[in-house]
């Protein structure tokens, strides 16, 4: 009996041993004179059982679904009935959804500053809310000979520009992978829109404009001579606007490195 405990031991001792000098191989400094198989295995198998986990990179994403942007989006789709309701001369309607288009417009920034709903999708709806806006009041006062054609061919081309300026800076500024699914999804912010100050001066003056050659129908009196010097101060407002973009560089801002920066520890 003592005999066989002597041996289990003995063979504790030796298996102890062997593990402990595997562990210190595995553990020590790689020493490039040393050419031992056991080392060479040791190494391959500690860095084949690796449970390091390789970290990546999470995307980008952000709610979309939020009270202003519905406030913005319906304000869009009203466009389409001011259209026709100037077209068919029902301007008591056209005003209506006026009005609401501006409860709206005032709306959804508020409740986005008041309830933290901000979003990069919502800086980019509410500018285009107003271009769809004054391209709708744009395009239907000068088909009724309300609008002189010189005027809105300026209007209209100066937002044409910006589309195609704006379409451009969500490619360049999009997160790669660069693909056709990934630039449509507005819920990986890539810019931010930042309009200058003149060109907020020329969207309400603009919009002022619009307003009230729709209601100028409805009003019992003339409303020429106040229009027209109100067209020549929208005509000037909007060159100059048009010109802050092209020289200026704050009107938009990368937001997508900036956002990984402060999530990268």
């Amino acid at each position: 009996m003592f005999l066989l405990r002597s041996s289990l031991n003995v063979r504790f001792l030796r298996t102890s041993r062997f593990s402990s000098s595997i562990t210190s191989i595995t553990q020590a400094p790689y020493n490039h004179t040393l050419r031992s198989p056991v080392l060479t295995g040791a190494l391959l198998l500690r860095s084949n059982f690796s449970t390091e986990e390789p970290k990546r990179k999470l995307a980008l994403r952000e709610n979309i679904y939020t009270l202003p942007n519905f406030l913005t989006a319906s304000r869009i789709l009203a466009c389409p009935v001011i259209g026709w309701s100037i077209l068919q001369g029902q301007f008591e309607l056209a005003t209506s959804l006026l009005v609401y288009a501006g409860f709206t417009d005032l709306a959804d920034g508020w409740i986005a500053r008041r309830f933290n709903m901000n979003s990069v999708l919502g800086t980019i709806l509410d500018p285009a809310a107003d271009k769809a806006l004054m391209t709708t009041l744009t395009v239907t006062l000068s088909m009724k000979g309300m609008l002189p054609v010189p005027l809105a061919v300026l209007i209209l081309g100066r937002d044409v520009l910006l589309s195609l300026s704006a379409f451009y800076i969500r490619y360049t500024s999009l997160p790669p992978p660069k693909t056709f699914s990934r630039y449509w999804d507005f819920g990986i912010p890539s810019a931010e829109v930042r309009p200058t100050e003149i060109s907020k001066l020329n969207t309400g003056l603009q919009l002022l404009l619009m307003g009230a050659t729709t209601i100028s129908p409805l009003l019992p009196w003339a409303m020429n001579t106040p229009l027209t010097g109100l067209q020549w101060i929208v005509a000037t407002t909007t060159i100059w606007s048009g010109l802050s973009y092209v020289f200026s560089r704050d009107g938009y801002r990368v937001v997508a490195n900036q956002r990984q920066d402060k999530r990268t520890p």
